[in-house]
């Protein structure tokens, strides 16, 4: 069986879908016809990952001996032939696609809506791990453009305290909902605005204000504040942080109108490597800015809002896009442009989105510190 294999993966590849869970990882190998040749479970750590590495190159005729399997004698046993489709499941997938990337491996991401879709059209009923991996697979199959993983260190480290910002930001709001109800037991006429606690001056006066009350909920307000001025400085020393990183990696960006420090963060670390998309139309799509046509008949040319791709991503284009007709200037332009056009407020503020997609596409292409630190990234 090994040796029919072996030959099999010589004359075509073979592409290996992974679903994946908190303690244990599936993984099916399919041909090119998306044939089933074999299947592995594994644990959910890095000495599972890579077993499964080792089980690929030895079953699937990996260049592992010869050093030549890759075409361009890295000798590294990259396993060239075989692709492997994780389904894009954030933390759940993100240790094993690093894992994989750092033994070589070619990965794809699948949209777990693609993997769905494969499975109801699969003649085997019921759902199981063996199951759902190999819709993964069969999914890299149909779909030859899926996006490309990228084991960008620089644009991680980014994403990771972007997000970390993002939860003491909640984590705030909710602290500050709770002291403003505290406050208003103890005195309904004190009704500070909510953004106003995260300024030193309003947290000064009210806690002036709660010095000399007595009783539970003056005590529990005064713990919450206490809990705010925290928060805050912790939010506050992220951003300086998240500022000094994105001042070296991505400084055209800041030069976008509309486009301030915490966005062009939040768009290096969500993009994760501009070099993986080989053209803009790819980017636009992984951000949802992509039109959507949606139209038969007589009705031809229609389109509508993307509702998919990278909600983050779209959310920092989105207010690039409202913050440049706010301001005016070229964006505010094209986008009086197309209302005269006929376009509603909604298509011409996706089209303006789409048209951002592209600018911030070539941005970080021909931004020289950003390939910098891809290549670093990548020879690491």
């Amino acid at each position: 069986m090994v040796s029919q294999l072996s030959q099999l993966s010589q004359a075509s590849q073979v592409v290996v879908g992974a679903d994946v869970h908190k303690h244990s990882h599936t993984f099916v190998a399919v041909d090119e016809t998306g044939k089933k040749l074999g299947q592995l479970t594994v644990r959910a750590d890095s000495t599972g990952h890579d077993k499964a590495v080792r089980w690929a190159q030895a079953q699937f005729g990996a260049a592992g001996d010869s050093g030549d399997g890759c075409g361009d004698g890295c000798g590294d046993g990259c396993g060239a032939g075989i692709r492997w489709g994780i389904e894009d499941c954030r933390h759940l997938s993100a240790r094993l696609e690093i894992d994989l990337l750092e033994a070589g491996q070619h990965v794809v991401r699948v949209p777990p809506k693609l993997m769905a879709e494969q499975r109801r059209t699969a003649r085997t009923r019921g759902k199981s791990d063996p199951i759902d991996a190999l819709a993964v697979a069969r999914a890299v199959l149909r779909e030859p453009d899926l996006p490309v993983a990228a084991h960008d260190e620089a644009s991680r480290e980014l994403k990771l305290l972007v997000d970390h910002r993002d939860d003491l930001v909640a984590q705030r709001t909710q602290v500050v909902n709770r002291f403003r109800w505290h406050l208003h037991r103890i005195d309904p006429t004190v009704d500070p605005a909510p953004a106003s606690l995260n300024r030193a001056k309003t947290r000064r006066c009210m806690a002036e204000l709660l010095a000399d009350r007595s009783g539970i909920d003056a005590r529990l307000a005064r713990e919450l504040l206490t809990d705010i001025e925290t928060l805050t400085a912790r939010v506050n020393t992220l951003k300086t942080e998240i500022a000094a990183l994105v001042a070296v990696q991505a400084p055209a960006l800041l030069e976008l109108e509309g486009c301030g420090t915490l966005t062009a963060a939040k768009i290096v670390g969500e993009t994760a490597g501009i070099t993986r998309f080989p053209h803009e139309a790819k980017y636009a799509m992984h951000a949802g800015v992509a039109p959507i046509p949606v139209w038969s008949g007589r009705t031809a040319g229609r389109v509508r809002v993307n509702r998919s791709g990278n909600r983050q991503l779209n959310a920092a284009l989105h207010r690039i896009a409202v913050t440049q007709i706010r301001l005016g200037g070229l964006g505010k332009a094209y986008y009086d442009k197309r209302l005269a056009a006929g376009d509603s407020t909604t298509e011409a503020l996706r089209c303006l989105k789409r048209r951002l997609a592209r600018v911030v596409f070539n941005t970080l292409k021909n931004n020289p510190s950003t390939a910098t630190a891809t290549g670093l990234a990548a020879a690491a």
